[in-house]
This record gives structure tokens, sequence and C-alpha cells, in this order.
């Protein structure tokens, strides 16, 4: 699918509506951006979407393109590098901010963020408003005043994540929830804590996968590899979730959680301390933080009835991306050019 030139029309525009807005100061030069929108992100609806570019006009020449499947953001930031925009915004959650930051890694086209996910991490972790109209009136007041800087980018067997990757229970968690997107978006986070709890004692009490950790000369056993590229991890409503420390988007590395076992009796010891960074989870006595990684790996280390490698359930970003028996972690410094 190609990409036409940007226009002042955006094609979401509903018929018959008035002229786009002048601009605030007259005569001034309007960027050119591109909006990737996920019309299936938990708050987004073709009204809001219609309001929002409508919005960004006054100071925009707006070009609005509809993602259609899974990874169809990769594919439009590719094309977008050779498209001449100003600024590519993802309107959707983290995971389609997660996508086109894998189709625009590498160059300096300008990246933002519209929050339409339940979470939006990304966009909280860089200040960008979590409200989306807020966030359309930050973006408008920034037209002017552009300042591009490079953030680092995770990447876990070439697939590259912003904030997060999970390998093991936070995997299983996300599959599940997104396996029921109706729930996800009427529940939110309760359904999170209701598949986290559920899974937690139907899958990995009994038998859980176990996998090997590597970092540099250091192997370490486990259930659960935290990989992250900022802090905090996620949010639970308004409150921030910690489990690494001290790990930034731009400090060239990244900081892995290793949860070594799934006890029923460490369930109670963990929540508290995810909810309360003054505790610390990565002080727990069953998890082991690395810091300063700049390249791992995780195997696979349970067996099938066949003797085979129980394949682990990873996610990147918030988004379940399949199972793996091998995993490669590394991080690119300054990969992703953002705006916020």
């Amino acid at each position: 699918m190609a990409i036409s030139p940007p226009t002042t029309t955006s094609r979401a525009a509903a018929p018959g509506t008035a002229a786009p807005a002048q601009p605030v100061t007259p005569g001034a030069e309007k960027k050119r951006m591109l909006i990737i929108v996920n019309p299936y992100a938990t708050t987004v609806s073709d009204r809001l979407k219609n309001l929002v570019v409508y919005a960004l006009q006054a100071r925009y020449e707006v070009e609005v393109v509809d993602t259609e499947a899974a990874e169809h953001a990769i594919e439009i930031g590719r094309e977008a590098r050779d498209g001449d925009y100003d600024i590519v915004v993802a309107f959707g959650g983290d995971g389609t901010l997660n996508e086109l930051a894998n189709g625009l890694a590498g160059t300096d086209v300008p990246v933002s963020v519209l929050p339409g996910g339940s979470t939006n991490v990304v966009c909280r972790t860089l200040g960008i408003p979590n409200d989306v109209v807020d966030a359309t009136e930050h973006l408008i007041g920034m037209a002017d005043a552009f300042e591009p800087r490079k953030i680092d980018l995770g990447v876990v067997n070439g697939r590259r994540f912003v904030f997060a990757c999970g390998v093991g229970i936070d995997a299983t968690v996300v599959k599940r929830v997104d396996s029921h997107p109706r729930m996800k978006a009427r529940a939110r986070q309760w359904y999170y804590t209701w598949a986290a709890v559920s899974g937690y004692y139907r899958q990995y009490l009994r038998n859980p996968p176990r996998l090997e950790l590597q970092v540099g000369d250091e192997r370490r056993e486990g259930v659960t590899v935290i990989v992250q590229n900022s802090d905090p991890f996620t949010y639970f409503g308004e409150i921030p979730l910690h489990i690494c420390d001290d790990i930034g988007l731009s400090d060239g590395s990244l900081s892995l959680a290793l949860m070594e076992r799934a006890a029923q009796r460490d369930a109670f010891t963990i929540a508290p301390r995810l909810l309360n960074k003054r505790l610390s989870l990565a002080k727990h006595s069953k998890i082991e933080q690395f810091d300063d990684v700049t390249e791992a790996t995780v195997t696979a280390v349970s067996r099938n009835e066949a003797g085979e490698p129980r394949p682990l359930p990873v996610q990147v970003d918030g988004d379940y991306i399949g199972e793996h028996s091998e995993l490669r972690l590394s991080v690119e410094p300054g990969a992703l050019t953002i705006v916020s």
C-alpha cells in the first residue's frame, strides 16, 4: 500500500465539514504530518479521529492512514521513510507505536504519540498527556518548536521494543488479555489482574516452562524474564508499576529482572512491591536484577513429552508476538527519533 503525498485535507475528514482552521500565526508554514491510526485501539473511534484531525489541521498538513491488520503499521512506517514528513504520529496504544518504531528505526523521521490504548505507557513516560484532547493540544502547541531527540530501542530476535519485553508469566497475561479485546476495553487494569492471577495459578504453580538467562558469563534459571528499556514497567490505572530500577530511554542499555520460581507464597510479597517503588521489587529474594545490559540470551530449558524444548511466550510493548525456544536480546542506542 502506497502512501499518497500529504494534503491539507485529511482523508478522515467527514464530507461537508467546514474548511480547516487557519494557522494560529498568519502565514506560518505548516509541517507535514502523517497519522497512523489503529481503529481497533481501546479508545479510538471514527468520531474522535475526525475531531483530532480537524484540530491538527490548524497547524499541520495532515495525512491519515488506518491500520488494517497486525504489523501493518510497520509497513506504513517503512513507506513513510521516503514520504518527506516532518512528523509521523501513532494514534493508538503502545502496540501501534511499537510497530511504527520498527518501521522507522534508524531514521531521522520524528515520531510522536496520541494516546488511544488502555495503558499508554510510552506516552506517559515521554511526558505526553494521557488524554487525547490534551495530547492533541500538546502537538499543536509544539508545531513551531520541534525539539527531536534520540531514544534507544531494545531488540528481541529482530523485533524492536520501546519500553519493555516480557518472557513467561507476563507474556501469558498479555496473550489472554489480547484474545478478549472487549473485556480489555471494559475492565482494563482489572481484567489484566484477573488474567495474571488465573494464569499464575493455572499454568505456573503446576508445571511452569523454565528458562535460562545468560548475561555475559552468568547463567541463571527461572520462570520469567522482564526486560526494560525505561521505567516504569507499566501502569495499574494511574499507579506506576516498577520492576527494574534506574533505567532510562537514552542510557544505551537494558535492565533485566529474572523471577526464579513460581510459588504461592511469593505472590503475596511480590504484589505489594509492584505497587510501591519504595519497597523495590528488584530486591525481592526470588528476583535477580541485571543492570547495564547490552546483550543477553534466554533459552527454553523445560522439555515436552517428545523431548523437545517447551517454547516460551513473549510480548513486546504489551503485544503478544508468539512463542520462542531461544531469544537474543540487545539494544540499539539512539535508534528512534522522538518529539514529545
